[in-house]
């Protein structure tokens, strides 16, 4: 809704100023859709007097400029000019009020003017103008200035600026807390979870005065969408391979950054295939996930973080039976392109107010190794590295699922990966699963290639570990050991003393029968 422009004075002294006030405003691009203006001389003939009329559009108007010349004006029976009366009204209203003053010579004005100006001197800041073209200039700043408190318009990042209409009431003080601590704890951030609300968001820069930004609103609000409607995150999921309705399972989540990522995670990772491993080497059973978590978690916090919060869009993560894939508002800041994101590249985050908190409880990495770690993840698991593309103002992120993708071999992978046997590796990136029916889905192309041509002789889980330059144990029988030994790939040299420190792993006839036949086709096929 447009606000209403009061120009004062019905004085012949200013009528060219207040038309030109108006046409200017009326006729700019930026402040029309914001303004319009109100002057006296535009109302129709009415059976009402004229100060009723005025002072009655003082009390509608939601500015009042007043224009202070050389002359007062026709005093009333009380001694008081239009002019005075109007400026006493905008007082009394609390009323934004913006005075300029025609003229750097005072001695000419009307004794009851210079006063008028002295007493608004000592209550604002007063702007002098010579010209019309003065005039226009000095209230376009100014007008600009209101519209940016307002937060209606803005030059700085969209998440410094104060969210409108939003105060500290609407933030969560449990959340604030609960940030401090899970920062405290994985980033040893100073602030403790009992610190203040106030003093927390300071050290945060949250603040934009006393009003919580809209970093702030996304971050720890208790109803961001309230503020925020876009900021939402939709889910689908497809069994096919394209968008068609009825959709299977539609979910929209609200709530803060990290609990719409973490909703967003749990939406996936629910949705896809999973396979449960074997006790064999601790008491709890290990899972593997077609798309590893955190490539799934990199690709949805990535479009939460760094989305245009400033836009109507929401961000979608939509699962196909072939891919999953996540849009949000936006495109890549400058001088990043979907090119440098596959090499080592600065970060640049489009909220940085909002990347920090999410730095400090580990979503996320500052040094922007999060999409490189993204490819490392997905080779690691053997399905196709991750896609990138713009699609109008949509930033796409694309992560395939198994049996999907084409073999791609690079020179860097030949060089860490099955020297020496470029054939099994190509095959292998191929899709186990399709030339070894009992395979599983979690037995992927990367396992099978890495782990099968090492146990061709004995190996102990230390120097296949080693060999895979893997540090963690759970990670290696989660991911590797288990799903072989699950699908009778690799079987133990004690299998009567599973955690026997003796134990070794190799081959099964079976697998070692299936890499021969492969080998046997590949060589009559070349």
């Amino acid at each position: 809704m447009r606000q209403q422009i009061l120009v004062s004075s019905v004085q012949k002294e200013f009528a060219a100023e207040r038309r030109a006030l108006k046409d200017y405003i009326h006729g700019d691009p930026l402040l029309n859709p914001f303004f319009e203006v109100f002057l006296f001389e535009d109302v129709p003939a009415a059976d009402r007097r004229a100060d009723e009329v005025y002072l009655s559009e003082v009390d509608r108007c939601g500015i009042y400029v007043g224009l202070f010349g050389n002359e007062y004006g026709f005093a009333d029976a009380a001694g008081l000019s239009p002019t005075e009366r109007e400026f006493d009204r905008a007082t009394l209203k609390s009323k934004p009020r913006l005075i300029f003053v025609k003229g750097t010579e005072d001695w000419q004005r009307h004794p009851r003017m210079k006063a008028l100006i002295r007493r608004a001197g000592n209550q604002l800041i007063r702007r002098r103008f010579g010209s019309i073209p003065e005039l226009n200039a000095a209230l376009y700043a100014s007008l600009v200035n209101l519209l940016k408190g307002s937060g209606a318009i803005r030059t700085g990042p969209f998440d410094a600026s104060a969210c409108p209409h939003a105060t500290l009431a609407d933030l969560s003080k449990r959340k604030v807390s609960d940030f401090l601590a899970r920062a405290q704890a994985e980033r040893g951030y100073p602030l403790g979870p009992k610190t203040t609300m106030r003093t927390a968001l300071t050290h945060l820069n949250l603040l934009d005065g006393d009003h919580p930004s809209h970093a702030a609103i996304l971050l720890f609000g208790k109803e961001p969408q309230r503020f925020l409607i876009s900021s939402e995150v939709k889910c689908l999921h497809f069994h096919g391979t394209e968008v068609a309705k009825p959709i299977p399972s539609y979910q929209i989540y609200k709530g803060t950054v990290f609990e719409l990522v973490d909703k967003a995670v749990d939406f996936v990772m629910s949705k896809i295939n999973r396979a449960v491993g074997t006790r064999a080497e601790s008491n709890q059973a290990p899972v593997t996930y077609e798309i590893p978590r955190l490539a799934v978690a990199e690709a949805i916090v990535n479009a939460v973080g760094h989305r245009d919060y400033a836009s109507n869009a929401s961000v979608q993560v939509m699962l196909f039976s072939d891919r999953l894939e996540v849009w949000n508002p936006g495109e890549l800041p400058p001088p990043l392109t979907i090119e440098s994101l596959r090499k080592p590249h600065a970060s640049l985050p489009h909220n940085p107010l909002i990347a920090e908190p999410l730095f400090l409880t580990r979503y996320i990495e500052k040094a922007g190794t999060g999409i490189l770690d993204m490819f490392k993840q997905c080779r690691q698991a053997g399905i196709g590295a991750p896609s990138f593309r713009q699609d109008g103002g949509q930033f796409v992120q694309t992560l395939q699922r198994p049996g999907t993708v084409t073999a791609q071999v690079t020179a860097e992978d030949t060089a860490q990966v099955g020297k020496g046997q470029p054939t099994l590796w190509t095959f292998a990136l191929s899709g186990i699963a399709h030339a070894f029916p009992e395979a599983t889905a979690q037995v992927t192309a990367q396992v099978a290639a890495q782990v099968a041509m090492f146990c061709m002789e004995p190996r102990s889980a230390r120097e296949t570990m080693e060999h895979l330059k893997l540090r963690h144990w759970k990670t290696f029988q989660a991911n590797y050991l288990g799903p072989l030994l699950h699908d009778k790939l690799l079987e133990r040299t004690i299998p009567d003393k599973p955690t026997s420190r003796l134990q070794q792993y190799r081959l099964t006839p079976k697998a070692r029968a299936w890499l021969g036949s492969f080998q046997k086709t590949r060589k009559n096929t070349e």
